[in-house]
């Protein structure tokens, strides 16, 4: 992130603070806090060097049955090198999630909106951010496959042509672009395979896809986190394509009710491959960047995909 210091009219720095712009920003926010490692003071001549920066978000706000996530009116917009060579930098985003927080983190395929499984308040935001129908699922972003165990009833013994131990097939696929839907087990909290509001009934979902991204950034997310996130992928809400740009997403849904975006590059729009593994045999039910294993079914003709 490129950091602009305005001079002042005696040699030093208005005020004694620095004007930061994003790089890549077609919609700048207001700069609201800034954040350095270690407190260090910042460099003034020919500097460069990354901060946190924390901007300012329109005054849309929703309101929820649920008691929500509060902090200091503003978006927290972490910039990070895709390699996770600098995850020192996730550590404020990690401390929001776990205090119920949502908000973007990239993956191996597309960018996803995330927050902890276990904040009910939380899911319940990601939810109405995302404008999500009662009939659309929500994955899970596991750590490893012990998160798999359980949240879920695991995989399948085998199939009906002579796969014996599709785990072990599986274990070929993860970490990586695949999102397999498996039944979910008793572990999984109530908001996660119910929809509605706490006013209306629920309609039970017995079943649930799950991840494990092969992204550096996104498994140091998970990896200090106490528990999987639930996350849904980041489509633009009119015409119903991903957004792979992490600034255009800050200026799409930030006014939605974000609390931060953590930005590792332009993403290709290339999602995960979902296979469904609570049939007789796997069936692939959308063909996207993981590869068709030979022991799984070809999707249907007329699902489109």
């Amino acid at each position: 992130m490129e950091v602009a210091v305005k001079p002042s009219g005696n040699g030093g720095v208005c005020g004694g603070a620095a004007v930061l712009s994003f790089r890549r920003s077609l919609n700048p926010y207001p700069c609201h806090v800034a954040f350095q490692k270690l407190n260090m003071e910042p460099q003034i001549h020919g500097c460069r060097f990354s901060v946190f920066a924390a901007v300012k978000r329109s005054p849309k706000r929703l309101k929820y049955s649920a008691p929500r996530f509060t902090k200091e009116d503003g978006l927290l917009y972490v910039e990070v090198d895709p390699s996770g060579s600098d995850s020192w930098k996730l550590d404020p985003v990690v401390a929001l999630l776990k205090e119920g927080a949502v908000g973007v983190i990239p993956t191996d395929t597309v960018y996803a909106i995330a927050c902890d499984l276990k904040s009910h308040s939380a899911v319940e935001r990601l939810r109405r951010i995302k404008s999500i129908e009662a009939s659309k699922p929500l994955s899970i972003l596991c750590r490893s496959f012990r998160d798999i165990d359980t949240y879920t009833t695991g995989f399948p013994q085998g199939n009906n042509q002579g796969l014996t131990n599709i785990f072990r097939a599986v274990k070929h696929c993860l970490p990586g672009p695949y999102t397999f839907i498996l039944n979910a087990s008793k572990e999984l909290p109530r908001q996660c395979t119910r929809y509605g509001t706490t006013a209306s009934k629920y309609v039970t979902r017995k079943t649930v896809g799950v991840r494990i991204p092969d992204d550096p950034v996104c498994q140091a997310i998970l990896d200090k986190m106490d528990a999987p996130l639930i996350a849904t992928s980041v489509k633009s809400q009119k015409e119903n394509e991903w957004i792979m740009d992490p600034v255009i997403i800050a200026d799409v849904y930030g006014q939605e009710g974000l609390d931060f975006i953590v930005d590792a590059g332009v993403r290709v729009a290339d999602p995960s491959t979902v296979v469904d593994m609570t049939g007789g045999s796997p069936r692939v039910l959308r063909l996207g960047k993981g590869p068709k294993q030979p022991w799984m079914e070809e999707p249907d003709e007329d699902s489109g995909l």
